[in-house]
Parts: structure tokens; sequence; C-alpha cells
């Protein structure tokens, strides 16, 4: 027997927020568990990065057990044996989500998977990589995360040129949406003119969210302030709303107009880091205050049965609130907190814990492979 759907994120879905899993492992896939997730949970798509791979691997360590030892005894060395066991998995999972996929266009059913974050200022081998990848999976529904460094924004470029779709991660501020916005369209420009078909790529925006607020209270605590204070938790939900602002600013233009005349569809911005880092927030403001047609809000699994279990109504939050946004930016502007200075901050830490995790994640691998 078939369980219902969840109302709650079944709402959300009908608002017009696509939910996605920030999770993955080989015990989801092979269980049952995801395609059941997408049946009741009404979860489109999913997310990875090097972190969820790491804990997959650590703690599924019996789901990967025969292939990386196949794989050790073989000879292959560890970031090869990570390309496989991660390639592997999110191909099965582009295949649990076909039927998504298909029945929404082509629009959901993703699953994304990272280039190797140690490549974030190298634009030539992110290209290289990215191109490899899409090429391994071999899947029409995966997309390719590549990083908005500066170094990141041309080979954006250059990937959705190759006909391949994109998901951009680690972005932090309006004016660093605004130059993935044009490297995204400079890729569909190149695409149409080498003769690719626009309607076959997709793209998705990640801007993250919580470590806004983590960065921006934290300085706003250090200020002290009744001022300070009663900006406290308003930064993330701000930007994001900003960001939601100049994604309609795009769609208006007549760049835009041009290549959906062609058959392009838009890039979806894309809330990512959604789980609350400060305990005395609700477990769901980074999802009731950012509902919006359109978007795509990507969850850890425990704010996604946060939802699940919230009975509250999805209703848009975001439309209309730009100058209540620009007026929060202009307050923390006004005590010293340059949205520049965040955005660059967050985005170097963003590259640098990304590259921790891969580096964890090859430690965990070369363990288990010396042990094969």
């Amino acid at each position: 027997m078939t369980t219902a759907p969840n109302p709650t994120l079944l709402a959300l879905t009908e608002a017009g927020v696509s939910v996605w899993l920030d999770d993955l492992d080989r015990h989801r896939i092979d269980s049952g568990q995801l395609a059941e997730m997408i049946r009741t949970d009404s979860v489109r798509g999913v997310t990875t990065n090097p972190t969820i791979f790491d804990k997959a691997i650590s703690a599924g360590a019996e789901a990967y057990a025969e292939q990386l030892q196949a794989l050790a005894r073989a000879g292959a060395d560890t970031d090869s044996i990570i390309r496989a066991l991660t390639t592997d998995d999110v191909r099965s999972a582009c295949d649990v989500f076909a039927p998504v996929f298909e029945a929404s266009g082509a629009e959901d059913g993703r699953v994304s998977i990272e280039v190797d974050p140690r490549l974030a200022h190298d634009t030539a081998a992110t290209i290289e990589q990215a191109r490899q990848l899409w090429s391994i999976v071999d899947r029409p529904n995966a997309l390719i995360k590549i990083p908005a460094t500066p170094e990141g924004l041309p080979s954006i470029t250059e990937v959705i040129g190759s006909g391949i779709s994109v998901n951009v991660t680690l972005i932090f501020s309006v004016d660093r949406y605004r130059a993935v916005v044009d490297a995204f369209t400079a890729g569909l420009t190149l695409a149409r003119d080498r003769g690719h078909d626009l309607s076959t790529i997709r793209s998705v925006a990640s801007f993250f969210i919580s470590r806004i607020d983590t960065e921006v209270d934290g300085r706003l605590k250090s200020i002290g302030s009744p001022e300070a204070s009663a900006l406290l938790g308003q930064a993330a939900i701000a930007t994001g709303r900003l960001v939601w602002g100049a994604h309609l600013q795009s769609l208006a233009s007549e760049t835009w107009h041009g290549l959906a005349g062609d058959g392009a569809s838009p890039q979806r911005p894309l809330w990512a880091s959604t789980g609350v880092k400060d305990p005395a927030m609700p477990a769901t403001r980074y999802v009731d205050e950012l509902v919006v047609d359109g978007c795509v809000n990507t969850m850890p699994e425990s704010t996604l049965r946060a939802v699940a279990s919230s009975d509250a109504t999805p209703v848009d939050t975001v439309t209309g609130t730009e100058e209540a946004s620009l007026r929060t930016w202009r307050e923390l502007e006004s005590l010293g907190i340059s949205q520049a200075d965040v955005s660059a901050t967050l985005e170097r830490e963003g590259v640098a814990k990304f590259i921790d995790s891969w580096e964890q994640l090859r430690t965990t691998v070369a363990t288990a492979a010396k042990e094969a």
C-alpha cells in the first residue's frame, strides 16, 4: 500500500517550490528509500557534496565494500576510486528520478555531482573535469556543480556552451549572483551558436542561505548595540529575496527573451544550506521565508522532516519584499557590515571547507582501500 504524500510538502510543491534532498547514499538508493521519498515527501531532486559522500561511505561501508575492494585490487588510485563510487551513486539516483524528470519536462528529477573543489580557482581544469563527469554519469538529468568563484564563472559559460547542465554553487551575494546569470546566458548563447538544442540544457544557481546569517550575526553580536541586536537573523532572508528580484530582472531582459524564444529554460534560484545553524531559530525558517513560485529548496533530511511535521500552509513570502530587504542591508551597512566583505569571507571559507571535506573523503577512501 502506497503512503499518501505528506500534505505540507505537497502544498509547498504546489506553491511552486521544488523540494530537493541535500543528501545521498547507496543505501537510500538500493533499499528503495529514495524512491519512497519521491512518492511520500514530494522530493524532486538531490544535491551532493564531498561531505555527503564522505558520510555515506563512512557510515555505509558495507554497501560500498565489494566495489571498493574490486577497485583497490585492480590498482585504482584514491581519486579514481572516489570518482567510480560517486558517479555510480549519482547515475543510479538519476535512474530513480527518471520518471520525475520525464513528468516535469526535464525541469526536475535532477541529481548534482561536484567538480573536485581543489579546482575552484582553475578554469581550464574545471571545464575538463565537468565534461568528464558529464560523460561518466551519462544521464540527461545530471547536474555538474561548479563554484561561482571568479575563475569558475568562465568555466560555467564554457560548460553550458558545451550543452551540459550545471548547478552553480557557493553563491553568497546579489552581485555574484548577477555575474552567474551573465555566465549562464553567455553559455546559452555559445551553445546556440554551436548548434546545441537549448531545451536540453538546465541550470540552477545555488545561493547559500544559513551561512550568511552565521557570518553576519557573529559580527552583529560583536557590535552588541540595540540596533545590531534588532538585525539578528535578518541578513540571509533579505539577501535571498534580493536574489529573487535580480532573477526576475534577468527574465525581463531582451537577451533572455531571445534565448527563451530559441527554447531556453530559466536558471532557477536554488536555496541551499537551509538547515538552521542557530537553535533559537525555527527549524523551517529558511523554507517558510523563501516560498516563491519557480525556486528550488534543497534541504537536509532534518529540515525536510521539520517541514513535513509542520501544519503551516505555504504562501508566497518573497514577492513584494524588495524594499524591506534593501532597507535591511542599508541598516547593516550603516553598522559597518559590508555585503561585499561578508560575501568574500564566505566564499573563501566555503572553498576551504569543501577542500577540507574532499581531503577527508580521500582519507576515508584511502583507508578503506588499504583494508580491502
